[in-house]
């Protein structure tokens, strides 16, 4: 029909909290149902209902005694996922909606992966080719497509699990590729939170939040996206957080905003020279009204770019600006004025340089490869801080330019993941 052709285009995301029950599958369908009605072209991707894929994970465990193949775990581990889809499509069916699944032994199937089984990772070209040449004229023909979340097929047609947020992937991948106007990620929350309502007391629905912050957010261990899945977030397409027991596919939620830097790299994050100042003395950090003051002087005369601290002692990063020796002046009459100071030490004329991009907090070692670089070519680091998946690094400004090569250079070249043979002695 017309009307359905020329209805805007969305990819919704059940998880598995979602459709736990015969009530919240119930309103799941209904809600697709219902914004099917208005003309949208709806593309579903669920997840495992409830807590299948942990049963059969526990289940796995403690008859297989460790000895299961991983491809032969990802086969088992789909199944959660491989009956949402055969249970949704039928009670859209028996709710008046043209629907039909996808499963991942389809010859239509379209998220392909790698070999990384339990952590698979997509192939997105041969993804996106799959979608727009099977999932497309399934939507255009005004059925719904109902596909497994967190489930991929290797080239070669063994089943992959794509790991933490692996149905949040999928959504992404099929909105980026069918051009969606918007992803909805159905919880049981009403959006992103301020905190964890298990942790804190009244916490507040957020009403957007860019994904460079959510990142960050996630890499601390909350468990509203995985980080994994939001480096696929598309750059142009709306993703919003919504709550299932509105039973409400137009409710607003929580919008996610632009998208991750799509690949590692290194800029200079501050564009004028840095100055570290370190103030050490005992037990510092049990006074936080000692630091409280360090950093309104600091944030009155310049830009405060970065700290650190430990029991004894505290560093300041700021902008070195022409009347920087006043802050100087300051930080140190602070110093001698408490007896948990002791003296305070200057470094001018540093860069700073922030390391940040796709896969980061999942390269192991690339810290240590970026300092090891740096070292052999004699170039000192001044500061290192790691926060929301970016690596700030402090160098010599004179050097800046040296290092930023350097980096680069690291990033691009593998890291070696075998262990080298010890030599044996005759």
């Amino acid at each position: 029909m017309e009307s359905e052709k020329s209805g805007k285009k969305i990819v919704v995301k059940f998880g598995g909290s979602s459709l736990a029950d015969h009530e919240k599958l119930s309103k799941a369908v209904a809600a697709v149902a219902n914004e099917a009605a208005k003309g949208t072209r709806i593309i579903v991707v669920v997840s495992a209902i409830g807590k299948t894929t942990d049963i059969l994970m526990n289940t796995v465990k403690n008859t297989s005694n460790g000895k299961l193949e991983k491809h032969e775990l990802d086969d088992i581990l789909s199944m959660g996922e491989r009956t949402s889809v055969r249970i949704f499509a039928a009670a859209l069916r028996t709710n008046g909606v043209e629907s039909c699944y996808l499963d991942p032994l389809d010859d239509k199937w379209p998220i392909i992966t790698d070999a990384a089984f339990s952590n698979a990772n997509p192939l997105l070209e041969e993804c996106g080719k799959r979608i727009r040449e099977h999932v497309l004229p399934i939507v255009e023909k005004g059925i719904v497509p109902v596909i497994a979340g967190f489930v991929g097929r290797t080239t070669d047609g063994k089943i992959t699990t794509l790991g933490r947020g692996g149905s949040d992937t999928t959504a992404f991948i099929l909105a980026e590729a069918l051009k969606a106007d918007e992803v909805a990620l159905v919880t049981d929350a009403d959006g992103i939170m301020s905190g964890d309502p298990k942790i804190v007391s009244n916490p507040k629905t957020l009403p957007e939040i860019n994904v460079s912050t959510l990142v960050g957010l996630a890499d601390s261990g909350a468990k509203f996206i995985h980080s994994k899945a939001l480096k696929y977030k598309p750059q142009s397409i709306a993703v919003k957080v919504i709550n299932h027991a509105h039973g409400d596919l137009s409710q607003k939620g929580t919008l996610i905003t632009d998208a991750l830097a799509t690949e590692l790299d290194v800029e200079i994050a501050h564009p004028s020279p840095v100055a570290e100042i370190t103030i050490v003395g005992n037990r510092v950090s049990e006074k936080p009204q000692i630091i409280m003051e360090m950093v309104e002087k600091t944030e009155a005369h310049t830009s405060l770019l970065g700290m650190s601290m430990n029991a004894n002692s505290v560093i300041l990063y700021v902008s070195q600006e022409k009347n920087i020796d006043k802050l100087f002046n300051k930080i140190h009459n602070i110093t001698l004025n408490n007896p948990e100071t002791i003296a305070m030490a200057v470094k001018k004329d540093l860069a700073f340089l922030k390391t940040s991009g796709v896969g980061l907090e999942e390269t192991h070692g690339l810290i240590g490869k970026i300092s090891e670089n740096l070292r052999v070519n004699q170039i000192n680091i001044y500061g290192i801080l790691t926060i929301t998946s970016s690596i700030l690094l402090f160098v010599d400004w004179s050097e800046r330019e040296k290092a930023l090569q350097l980096i680069r250079n690291s990033l691009k070249e593998p890291l070696t993941t075998k262990p080298q043979k010890r030599s044996e002695k005759p």
